[in-house]
């Protein structure tokens, strides 16, 4: 599991650096160039789109809400050539730049990859299950180099219960696979974030204003992955491969005016992370990434959530601390804070899941001194999408 997920994520920084020495080179062909960029992009979505419908449909999207109802016993697990679909799909779509997170493959890959070895040792069923659940874990483990997330996101999303036997398997297949990605990918965070203080108590009342509005952009970011998918899924005159090399050809457009803004988004995080965005670019930046999403998710590719939403939160949160901080300046502190507690405040409004949001940030970050400020920001981005009546975004998507 380690392996596999380790390569797809290796393969995807790659592609990453490919595309932009792509880019850097067609620029000097100019309209011709930028026409062979939107085919480009087109041709590689629509591809992955084919892969999907053609060879394992349920490689689709993130992946998550499958491996959910499967533990659930609502579905039988996913055959095995949805390893290689979701790789390879994963790896062309994300890879053209879809605002897609590496972390949905890498959970279902995992799950599967869990749920084979099961039955190689000729485990009964409820093993078998507990297996994928546990590569699961260890799935999302090396796609963020965070191996308690991988396994708290087990116990809190995926099976939504603590016993002694889930947490035994959990634990060690993220320490297993953990300990492969690392040679991988080396031991430092994922992202780097300056020292920071503390928070005093008179943090928390601003922290918990930052965690009304997460809640709130968490509510409208729901309802437009759903009502993206509805309308694409309305579109049944277009097979799903053309809308999907539509999605591809507009991403290719875009990366040719700004490359930066393309794929799962960790350098746009980066720079919200060291405060090297503002005014009214880091606006522009959010609102695109806020659209580009769920676009991306409808074009029926692999591809996760959990990546674009943390460039969400950092940002919505470093825009929200920037304001603070200059009303405020003696009480807010400083803006990158909420940059970092943006991020689990944002995930948990999404996703419904502050626990695994909460250890994911600071284990992304390195940043320890922001439990308390994350603590009160995730209690109000979860109680506010609860008093509203929004699902958890997984648990729609299930029903799609």
């Amino acid at each position: 599991m380690g392996l596999i997920c380790g390569l797809f994520r290796l393969s995807l920084e790659h592609a990453e650096i490919w595309r932009n020495e792509f880019l850097n080179w067609m620029h000097h062909w100019n309209l011709a160039g930028m026409l062979c960029v939107s085919g480009t992009c087109s041709a590689a979505v629509a591809l992955a789109a084919w892969l999907v419908r053609r060879f394992a449909p349920l490689a689709s999207g993130s992946g998550i809400p499958h491996v959910e109802v499967v533990l659930n016993e609502e579905l039988p697990p996913a055959p095995p050539q949805l390893i290689l679909v979701k790789f390879s799909g994963g790896l062309l779509a994300i890879g053209s730049g879809l605002a897609l997170g590496r972390e949905g493959p890498s959970v279902q890959m995992g799950a599967s990859l869990g749920y084979l070895l099961g039955g190689s040792f000729r485990r009964n069923e409820p093993d078998c299950r507990l297996l994928l659940a546990a590569g699961a874990g260890a799935g999302l483990s090396v796609a963020f180099n965070a191996p308690i997330a991988g396994a708290v996101f087990v116990l809190e999303e995926l099976t939504r219960r603590f016993d002694t036997r889930t947490a035994i398997v959990t634990f060690g297949a993220s320490a297993s696979s953990i300990a492969v990605g690392r040679i991988l990918f080396g031991t430092t965070p994922d992202f780097q974030v300056v020292s920071l203080p503390y928070a005093g108590f008179g943090c928390l009342s601003v922290c918990l204003v930052l965690g009304v509005i997460a809640g709130l952009l968490g509510v409208a970011y729901n309802r437009s992955v759903l009502s993206v998918l509805t309308a694409a899924n309305g579109l049944t005159h277009l097979p799903i491969v053309v809308r999907a090399a539509g999605v591809g050809a507009a991403m290719g457009l875009l990366g040719w005016c700004a490359p930066g803004l393309l794929g799962g988004g960790d350098q746009i995080t980066q720079r919200a992370l060291t405060g090297s965005e503002g005014g009214g670019l880091l606006v522009a930046v959010f609102l695109l990434r806020f659209a580009l999403g769920p676009v991306s998710y409808a074009a029926g590719t692999p591809g996760g959530l959990f990546a674009p939403l943390l460039v969400l939160g950092a940002q919505s949160g470093l825009l929200f601390g920037n304001y603070a901080h200059h009303w405020f300046p003696n009480l807010a502190g400083e803006p990158i804070s909420y940059a970092v507690t943006g991020m689990a405040a944002f995930f948990t409004a999404v996703v419904r899941a502050p626990l695994t949001g909460i250890v994911l940030v600071v284990e992304l970050t390195g940043c320890n001194t922001q439990l308390l400020p994350m603590l009160a920001a995730c209690f109000a981005a979860m109680l506010v999408p609860t008093l509203l009546g929004n699902p958890p975004i997984y648990d729609s998507l299930q029903k799609e």
